[in-house]
């Protein structure tokens, strides 16, 4: 799970999807592609708005995507377009290009959609994109 600083969208992605998939089978990882977070914890919006569908991220800690993670992981789901091209940019061949998804293609197919940013809104966007999450991670687990 990918988005821009790794406090915000990725750590609930990663929650979220962890909640819902057996964890001795599948590892579920997030990081960010900038580095201004790296070994900080989730923003305590996201936190909260977890531990109100009792799921807890207090333990992650932000760090930065990096090309390694082709190697490591299987599906890279970035947050949005903006995402894409960055992680993208590190991607050394269509192998590793394919497996880079934006995570609400699960639920709008080819439509592009954005999980938008809610680091400079208040509560409710955390809310929202808590709830996309979901539905996402959701579709995400029935095929794992």
């Amino acid at each position: 799970m990918v988005c821009l600083g790794n406090i915000c969208r990725s750590p609930l992605a990663e929650g979220i999807l962890k909640s819902k998939v057996d964890a001795s089978k599948i590892f579920v990882d997030s990081a960010g592609t900038g580095h201004w977070h790296i070994g900080n914890e989730p923003d305590k919006r996201s936190i909260a708005v977890g531990k109100k569908y009792n799921i807890d991220i207090t333990n992650q800690r932000g760090r930065q995507f990096s090309a390694r993670d082709f190697e490591n992981f299987d599906l890279i789901y970035v947050m949005d377009n903006s995402n894409m091209e960055n992680v993208l940019a590190l991607a050394e061949n269509d192998f590793q290009r394919e497996k880079v998804k934006l995570i609400l293609d699960e639920i709008f197919p080819d439509e592009n959609v954005d999980v938008p940013d809610p680091y400079l809104g208040g509560n409710a966007g955390f809310e929202n994109v808590f709830k996309m999450l979901d539905e996402a991670c959701e579709q995400i687990a029935k095929r794992l």
